[in-house]
């Protein structure tokens, strides 16, 4: 029964979605890949805010009932028993009634993630909706969800889909570093333009630095180079090449829409982004949280302690979970890991099943036993670790959404609003 139902659902939100974009005919942005979706979604609409009435999707309202849920209002989580018949009511409204009657009316452009977690799902999502602007983000060697795929061929050709559907005169925004994204360029018609470190990328990030005060972490700074301009982009609280492949990303599409390379560099100023993304959050006994609890993949793992490495501290702490969803690479991705994390970190916590195999492969890398805890759940974790922390920690905490690792920051941090230093104060 509630089957049945759930498919009546996705089926009335499909039609209902469909037609509210052939009533308002918005331009649309989409993003996918297997890391990055969320971060470069916000770092667009934070550059773009200021000159198009925009909305785009909220938490992760990127599947079947979460994309058309974008389309048809500004909502940001499904709650209540009457929620469903309050959407079914305004988006008829929406459909139906005069455009005089509708005192807001619809946004001119909408950010949209497409997810792909299982084949067929892009090719689904672009039923309902077909972007003008198309945005891969990264998707690697071992890409999250693989084990729903036959590989990361399959999963690169799903995700592919998103670029293969787009007009002439649209565009492919694409990481030039990810050599898997880079091999779909032949697949789109539209027009391309490429984001990355590496030389010959249109948008170019370079003199990329982690800024920090003594040991207190400040933020990121790096320079912008497209089509023989520069500028330097500083972002505080925020940490890791993944947010300057964001901000890069979403600069692309800045100039795709017109704007000068001065005027991104000040919208990303603003950028926050969503809780659960390398942002830096105060914790207890004076320690510092690196807050990339939202979800995990092996290639966001490994670009998250490599953040850890680059930032200075007393004591580095890393609390890491289960990684999910990658299959046959379960074994290998979590012992690859643990080998990094074995030269980084001075404390290891893992959380969950697989995840005792980071802690496993870290010590037969030679990393101190006594300086490894493990704990099967969140709940066994949360008191162990908070009597643990010290005075100057830095303590990264990440995991795939399942093992609710976000738990553990809402346990260690300190909810008041904290300070740090401007980039321009002396360190």
């Amino acid at each position: 029964m509630k089957e049945n139902l759930l498919k009546i659902l996705k089926a009335l939100l499909k039609k209902l979605a469909q037609l509210i974009l052939w009533r308002y005919r918005p331009g649309i942005i989409g993003v996918t890949g297997s890391v990055g979706k969320t971060s470069t979604k916000m770092a667009i609409a934070e550059i773009l805010k200021n000159d198009r009435d925009l909305r785009f999707s909220k938490g992760n309202f990127n599947n079947e009932i979460g994309l058309p849920l974008t389309i048809l209002g500004d909502w940001d989580k499904i709650h209540g028993p009457f929620f469903w018949l309050k959407v079914i009511s305004s988006s008829l409204f929406n459909i139906v009634a005069p455009l005089s009657w509708i005192k807001q009316k619809y946004p001119e452009l909408l950010i949209l993630e497409y997810a792909a977690d299982r084949p067929g799902d892009i090719r689904h999502l672009l039923t309902i909706a077909r972007p003008n602007i198309s945005l891969i983000t990264a998707i690697g060697e071992i890409p999250v969800h693989i084990e729903f795929y036959a590989g990361a061929e399959e999963v690169a050709r799903e995700k592919g889909r998103l670029i293969e559907y787009l007009p002439s005169a649209g565009f492919a925004v694409l990481n030039y570093d990810d050599e898997t994204v880079m091999a779909l360029k032949d697949r789109t018609r539209a027009n391309i333009i490429t984001f990355g470190f590496a030389r010959g990328a249109d948008m170019r990030i370079t003199n990329f630095e982690t800024k920090f005060s003594g040991f207190k972490p400040l933020g990121i700074s790096f320079k912008l180079e497209y089509g023989g301009s520069v500028v330097p982009i500083r972002i505080d609280k925020v940490f890791g090449r993944a947010q300057a492949y964001a901000s890069a990303a979403a600069a692309c599409v800045g100039v795709i829409f017109g704007l000068n390379l001065v005027k991104i560099s000040e919208a990303l100023k603003n950028y926050i982004p969503a809780t659960g993304r390398m942002r830096l959050v105060a914790g207890q006994n004076s320690t510092y949280i690196l807050d990339d609890s939202y979800n995990a993949s092996p290639m966001s793992v490994h670009a998250a302690l490599d953040t850890l490495r680059d930032l200075p501290a007393k004591r580095k702490i890393a609390i890491l979970g289960d990684m999910t969803e990658i299959g046959p690479y379960t074994l290998q991705a979590h012992e690859e890991i643990g080998r990094i994390a074995s030269d980084i970190v001075d404390i290891l916590i893992t959380v969950g099943t697989a995840a005792k195999l980071i802690a496993d492969s870290a010590i037969k890398e030679g990393f101190k036993k006594k300086n490894v805890y493990q704990f099967n759940d969140v709940d066994d974790a949360l008191k162990p670790i908070e009597e643990m922390i010290k005075k100057g920690d830095l303590i990264l905490v990440k995991g795939s959404h399942i093992m609710r690792m976000e738990e553990i920051v809402e346990e260690i941090q300190v909810l008041e609003e904290f300070t740090l230093p401007s980039f321009d104060s002396p360190s």
